[in-house]
């Protein structure tokens, strides 16, 4: 499993979101997964 980049968060959103799907943007959101 890839990680979820914003484009995939943003093509989410255009459908119903799963609560596992709302949990990754969010992480996306809150952990700078760049600095790692």
């Amino acid at each position: 499993m890839k990680q979820m980049t914003f484009a995939d968060a943003e093509y989410a959103g255009k459908r119903k979101q799963t609560r596992k799907e709302l949990f990754l943007i969010e992480m996306d959101r809150v952990v700078p997964w760049k600095g790692l």
